[in-house]
């Protein structure tokens, strides 16, 4: 069964690591792409963890407007 995003948060993160993914077949044909694809598998696993953060939230309180919900206070 495909995941249904419960939140704009979780669709937001789950169409950026779609274009990251994207991206990383792209380059693949270019060989002197590693360091660039490195640096975006680096950020596919920061967004994951993000949105692993919103999918528990999804089934507890969650985030809410006074605390808001970024990378760094993760």
């Amino acid at each position: 069964m495909p995941y249904e995003p419960g939140s704009p948060e979780c669709r937001v993160l789950i169409d950026c690591k779609s274009q990251i993914e994207s991206m990383l077949l792209s380059l693949e044909r270019i060989e002197p792409s590693a360091p660039i694809r490195d640096q975006l598998r680096a950020v596919h696993v920061q967004l994951e963890e993000l949105h692993s953060h919103y999918r528990r939230s999804a089934a507890g309180a969650g985030p809410t407007a006074d605390t808001p919900m970024s990378p760094l206070n993760a």
